[in-house]
């Protein structure tokens, strides 16, 4: 719902928000006026001792106190309970609720002050236990008014102030134009600076040149324009993510029909080199989970890396390897070895130089399948991450090949950066002197998969024979030509319901406009949808199945936005944009599509049977195309399915599977013959 306006800002919270923390405080004040009154009513007669007067009046007082805030309380979680996320009509009275509250917060800390004083005061000789309970009481103040001031600084909106032009800018239309332009033109301003803010503060404990200067002002305004046209508080998108995964579940869970079926069977002439795909995919994993170095090395093997590295770690570096950027103690070349099973002399350089759009690569000989390998480096550090949130698109032209192909600008850079080291700096020329015959392959994961992707393009008119492997890709990475043109030499390899692969501005703006749609048309209030989405997601279940005005709409009604929905936008977003299909004909596409790059291979969880120490995960692989990456799926697995080690692991289930099958042919095979 729109965030409650208090004090003349708004606030990022809701008025429907105070359930669950007010039912919390409730039961506290409620346990600590049962044991005051308790306290009171044991000693009522024993107030003789020096200073027991004033414990007396203490007690009393504080009685009286805590009822009047368990009855404004009360007050304040009931009305919170009423109406729903998008009718807020029942609660209108919570703001004076809340006023009263926080008026209370005055005598409290006055009383807590006298308590304070009281306990200090060496004059007072009464019974010990009342003193401690005195002292618990004044303890339990302080920390309830520390945390509401804790929640005030958290629920503050530093737009608050402005926000109020801006959610009505779209409603009144009696404002003249340039001064309506102006106004709305100062809270874009305040917008950016203040998610600027926020990314330098984030940021704080790295160095910060001109291109992180320039990296917070591109991420600042890409983040002020996904959450400026929308007026939803954090908790409405919880409950629309949770209602979302119910809904997604429920529609999983429906028969498919067979014409369905049937379009997506993959054909034979399709799946003919898939298995020999998966085999090199399984192959190269290795060396692209291996380009993580030691933070992938302990988090596979938690109990044994650290004895393993010891004798490999501390040893001198090789003379011959050309090893650039901080390594202290080999750390990281050592577990690189770990992983990829390598000698010293098979490194023609290494890279541990980590900067924004500057990330770690090796490059390697693999001598088993003949090739040289570039391998990058996925996400690992805040530099990393402000390559990736560098999602502005820039034009990528290649000589003879393409013109105006669309790419991710922060990859792109980081590509670049590469491209010059592996080029300028001669480290392909030295590798393709040691090894002639060998062919070219360059991997990566995550944000190291992108990055090889448009590295193998820069690369493709050099080495025709080049071919990449990207393992979980950004899904927002390469524009429809560019990606066609990669079906020929980059597979990428996606696990199950992977959020990054499927991560993109269209997506999110999707994301956004399916949020706010289930969100407006539910039926029921938010701490029932909060409630039942914690327990679903923890204990499993049957999926909920809220009423929502949805329910019983034809398909031409869901094309139009309801009232409801348009109540939490601040004006027309991209995403409605895309429910009407005039609508890209009269303004310009804010987001252009980007894709995954290359051939997919999609590999899917197929079963799975859990024992309490042991679990045995059945895989699937089939290729896919890049429509079904099209919306971002959400499920608990969303995230780990994008981890290095759950991708190399179902790599080699699969590669075992088929090495299985293939030795049980051939066993039949020869039974048959003799």
């Amino acid at each position: 719902m729109p965030g409650l306006v208090v004090f003349g800002r708004r606030w990022a919270i809701g008025s429907d928000d105070f359930v669950l923390p007010g039912a919390f405080e409730l039961l506290v004040r409620l346990v600590w006026w049962m044991g005051i009154l308790a306290l009171y009513t044991v000693h009522k007669g024993q107030f003789s001792c020096p200073g027991g007067g004033l414990l007396h009046s203490y007690l009393l007082v504080l009685l009286v106190l805590l009822a009047s805030i368990i009855c404004a309380l009360s007050a304040l979680v009931y009305v919170s309970m009423q109406g729903t996320i998008s009718n807020p009509g029942p609660r209108k009275s919570l703001p004076k609720l809340l006023y009263t509250r926080l008026l209370l917060y005055l005598p409290e800390f006055i009383w807590a002050v006298v308590g304070a004083v009281w306990v200090s005061d060496s004059s007072v000789r009464c019974e010990k236990t009342v003193i401690n309970v005195v002292i618990g009481t004044v303890i339990a103040s302080w920390v309830i008014i520390i945390f509401t001031i804790i929640g005030v600084v958290i629920v503050f909106d530093p737009l608050g102030g402005k926000k109020t032009f801006y959610l009505t800018d779209s409603v009144n239309r009696n404002l003249e134009s340039s001064q309506s332009g102006q106004l709305l033109y100062n809270v874009k301003n305040t917008a950016t600076r203040v998610w600027e803010k926020r990314i330098r503060l984030l940021c704080c404990c790295i160095v910060q040149d001109d291109d992180h200067r320039v990296a917070f002002t591109s991420i600042a305004e890409l983040f002020r324009n996904y959450f400026s046209d929308t007026d939803l508080v954090p908790s409405d998108i919880a409950a629309g993510l949770t209602l979302l995964h119910q809904e997604q579940d429920k529609m999983e869970s429906c028969p498919k029909e067979p014409e369905e079926v049937l379009c997506h069977s993959p054909s034979s002439l399709v799946t003919d080199d898939l298995d020999v795909e998966l085999e090199n995919a399984a192959h190269y994993m290795l060396f692209a989970a291996a380009a993580y170095g030691w933070p992938y090395y302990i988090y596979t093997n938690p109990f044994t890396a650290l004895c393993k590295l010891n004798g490999d770690c501390c040893r001198n570096r090789p003379t011959d390897s050309d090893i650039t950027g901080s390594d202290r103690h080999n750390f990281h070349f050592g577990s690189i070895l770990k992983i990829t099973g390598l000698q010293y002399r098979d490194f023609i350089h290494i890279s541990f130089h980590n900067k924004i759009y500057e990330i770690p690569f090796f490059v390697a000989l693999d001598h088993k399948k003949e090739a040289i390998v570039v391998a990058v480096r996925g996400t690992l550090s805040f530099e990393d991450i402000l390559t990736d949130l560098s999602a502005d698109c820039e034009d990528l032209t290649l000589e003879d090949v393409l013109e105006n192909g669309f790419v991710h600008k922060g990859i792109t850079q980081a590509a670049n950066y590469i491209y010059r080291k592996l080029i300028n700096d001669g480290i392909l020329n030295q590798a393709f002197t040691i090894a002639p015959e060998y062919k070219l392959v360059i991997v990566g994961h995550s944000l190291g998969g992108g990055t090889a992707s448009i590295l193998a393009i820069m690369l493709r008119n050099s080495f025709p024979t080049l071919r990449c492997y990207a393992f979980s890709p950004p899904g927002g990475l390469l524009s429809k030509s560019l990606a066609d043109y990669t079906k020929h030499f980059i597979v990428s390899v996606i696990v199950g319901k992977d959020l990054v692969a499927r991560l993109s501005m269209p997506n999110m703006e999707d994301l956004k406009r399916r949020i706010v749609r289930i969100v407006a048309n539910c039926n029921r209030p938010k701490y029932q949808i909060l409630l039942r989405g914690c327990w679903y997601e923890v204990f499993g279940g049957d999926p909920d199945n809220f009423p929502t005005e949805l329910d019983g709409r034809s398909q031409d009604a869901l094309t139009q936005p309801l009232l409801a929905e348009e109540s939490l936008m601040v004006h027309r977003s991209p995403s409605y944009n895309a429910l009407e299909d005039e609508s890209h004909l009269n303004s310009p596409l804010q987001y252009p599509h980007l894709y995954l790059p290359g051939k997919i291979i999609h590999i899917v969880e197929e079963s799975s049977s859990r024992r309490l120490c042991s679990s045995d995960i059945k895989y699937t692989a089939s290729w896919s195309n890049e429509t079904v990456f099209s919306s971002i799926l959400i499920s608990p697995k969303m995230i780990t399915d994008h981890m290095p080690d759950v991708v190399l692991k179902a790599l080699n289930s699969l590669s075992q599977d088929q090495g299985s099958c293939i030795s049980c042919q051939t066993r039949d095979y020869h039974t048959n013959v003799v």
